[in-house]
């Protein structure tokens, strides 16, 4: 395969399609088990929920929780967001609350019958958007990972494998990170799902530093459908979770919740990923040709940049 080739196929992994894609959000607080875990699980997918269905015009919001978070209602909302979603879109499963590993198989609990990692898979399988992403936040989520991972699909899991079996707080950073305009470590007023993770890990890390506890959750991901579950991004790791902006901030999120410029808004986060793949290829490219597409890519960056500006 030529180097162009490998490029392309590249671009169409990870990068949105110009169309004028949605974004399918559905979020799942579970089963808390007593009234502390059920303020904590509840108050995250609230926030989450506020703030989602405020960062752009073209998302469409689906949130369980408290008593409503049963499988028939789960399998209801997914079954909508198969009709509906298409394949240029993007669709996010986010889980909050406690999960369970028998050594075997992961189950997410739910009010009534729990649901297996696989049966997750089956329902995010018959969504046709081709860009997924799942974040678990749950205790032993770490057994999720496997069952769940597919070209095309990302998932970030709290804990490095099922039998970190403790409550998690990977949750309440996950939501403050998509709040907090320094998780926006590129500063191109949008943050990634690569950089609410990094954020999130980071918060997750420190709280038990401060806590002067031993760490019982430590935070992974897999983004290329294939590979084993890492912490840091390299080595293929990371693009597809980069490429995933999940809000926008200043000026980028008046864009995104202005119609007359969801295009546009589209093309430059579509260049800025052409622009992270580049960098990624460079080792294989001849300074010349390096130097001469990354100059173009940043022609057309600026031209777009002033099209938004306006």
């Amino acid at each position: 395969m030529s180097q162009i080739s490998i490029f392309a196929l590249l671009l169409s992994l990870v990068l949105p399609s110009l169309a004028r894609a949605d974004v399918y959000y559905v979020t799942v607080s579970g089963l808390a088990g007593d009234a502390d875990y059920q303020q904590r699980f509840t108050t995250a997918a609230t926030d989450l929920d506020k703030l989602l269905k405020a960062s752009g015009a073209a998302v469409h919001v689906f949130t369980l929780k408290g008593s409503d978070a049963t499988r028939t209602g789960l399998d209801e909302i997914m079954g909508q967001v198969a009709k509906e979603a298409r394949p240029e879109d993007d669709f996010v499963l986010i889980l909050i609350g406690h999960g369970s590993y028998d050594g075997v198989e992961y189950k997410f609990n739910l009010v009534g019958p729990d649901i297996a990692a696989a049966d997750l898979a089956r329902l995010c399988n018959l969504v046709q958007a081709k860009r997924q992403l799942i974040v678990n936040t749950t205790s032993s989520s770490g057994g999720s990972v496997a069952p769940l991972q597919r070209k095309g699909r990302a998932v970030i899991a709290a804990t490095k494998s099922g039998t970190e079996k403790n409550a998690t707080v990977f949750a309440r950073f996950w939501v403050e990170a998509l709040q907090d305009p320094a998780a926006d470590v590129d500063k191109n007023e949008a943050i990634s799902a690569l950089e609410a993770f990094q954020y999130a890990e980071r918060k997750t890390a420190d709280f038990y530093t401060s806590q002067k506890r031993l760490a019982t959750e430590h935070p992974i991901f897999e983004d290329t459908g294939t590979g084993e579950p890492v912490r840091e991004s390299g080595g293929g790791e990371g693009r597809l979770l980069a490429s995933f902006a999940l809000v926008h901030l200043g000026g980028a999120r008046l864009a995104a919740l202005d119609p007359a410029k969801r295009d546009l808004l589209a093309k430059k986060e579509n260049i800025e990923g052409q622009i992270d793949i580049l960098k990624y290829q460079k080792a294989a490219m001849s300074p010349q040709e390096y130097d001469q597409q990354l100059k173009t890519l940043l022609v057309d960056l600026a031209r777009v940049q002033a099209e938004l500006d306006k």
